[in-house]
Parts: C-alpha cells; sequence; structure tokens
C-alpha cells in the first residue's frame, strides 16, 4: 500500500519559516514526479510546488522567491522549505506522487497525481 506522510506543519509568525517533508512509503516504482499543493478554508486545492524525475522545479506564482522545494530520490522522499511566510500561506497543505516522469507543463494539474498523502496544517499568524 502506497503510503504518502507528510511533517513539519505547524504555527509560525508572519515573516518565519517552516520545513515540511513528505516520506513516501510502499513503492515499487519512483515517484518520478512529486509536489506540493494547499487547500485554504472554503477554497480550492491550488498547485504550490513539484519537482520532476529531471529535478526541475516548478512554483506557483504566489511563492516563486519564498518557497524551494528539493527532494531525496534516494529516500522518495521531498521536502518543501518555506520562507518569508504570510497569512495568506494559511491552509493544508498535502504533498502528491505519481510514476510519470512529467514535463514541468504536467505538474500543476492535481489530477496528474495518483497518490495524497493525508494533508499537515500550516498556519501564519500576522
Amino acid at each position: 500500500q502506497v503510503q504518502l506522510e507528510e511533517s513539519g506543519g505547524g504555527l509560525v509568525q508572519a515573516g518565519g519559516s517552516l520545513r515540511l517533508s513528505c516520506a513516501a512509503s510502499g513503492l515499487t516504482f519512483p515517484s518520478r514526479t512529486m509536489g506540493w499543493f494547499r487547500q485554504a478554508p472554503g477554497k480550492e486545492r491550488d498547485f504550490v510546488a513539484a519537482i520532476t524525475w529531471s529535478d526541475i522545479t516548478t512554483y506557483a506564482d504566489s511563492v516563486k522567491g519564498r518557497f524551494t522545494i528539493s527532494r531525496d530520490a534516494a529516500k522518495n522522499t521531498v521536502h518543501l522549505q518555506m520562507s518569508s511566510l504570510r497569512p495568506e500561506d494559511t491552509a493544508v497543505y498535502y504533498c502528491a506522487a505519481t510514476p510519470q516522469a512529467y514535463t514541468s507543463s504536467n505538474t500543476y494539474a492535481a489530477r496528474n497525481y495518483d497518490y495524497w498523502g493525508q494533508g499537515t496544517q500550516v498556519t501564519v499568524s500576522s
């Protein structure tokens, strides 16, 4: 059974930083594309960042320059370093993975991912 487990969420003041991690287990194939999405109360799940099998990274415009996605392929783990956090970054953050080796243009849509974590809450206070 494939499992994605997020960690690292919490409460932080505006301007602070958090590092999210997502560990994938139960995979019999490499997670060639991994990504992060977030969902605020009453809103749709939005793309945040992704990393492809060739380590190409993509970001939502709202987080460019503040968030960095990275991966440890050997451990099937992906990280999201979040800096200069804003109250509008408050959301539940979800890790997603797929064995598909997407190009960067395919990383933005939630429907392109096959596996999802349970989510971790990030709250940024003003």
